[in-house]
């Protein structure tokens, strides 16, 4: 799962690499329209539906990691 989720975060915010410290400190394409497109890859990506509360809180890339294991993704 952690390897689809960089692939994710590096195609959505056009890096040419990436890796587990990235997050919206450290990724300046990571903002609120970032946001935006990266929930849709994700939902798209690992077929869940992410709700406000959760997309809010969503802020690196273990902030993904914890909420997509709470939603029963492997």
């Amino acid at each position: 799962m952690e390897e689809k989720i960089l692939e994710v975060l590096k195609n959505t915010f056009e890096l040419s690499e990436v890796d587990t410290s990235c997050s919206q400190s450290t990724c300046e394409e990571w903002d609120s329209m970032g946001q935006l497109n990266l929930v849709a890859e994700l939902e798209d990506a690992f077929d869940v539906s992410l709700e406000p509360e959760e997309i809010g809180t969503m802020k690196s890339f273990d902030d993904i990691v914890r909420i997509l294991k709470e939603k029963g993704v492997e």
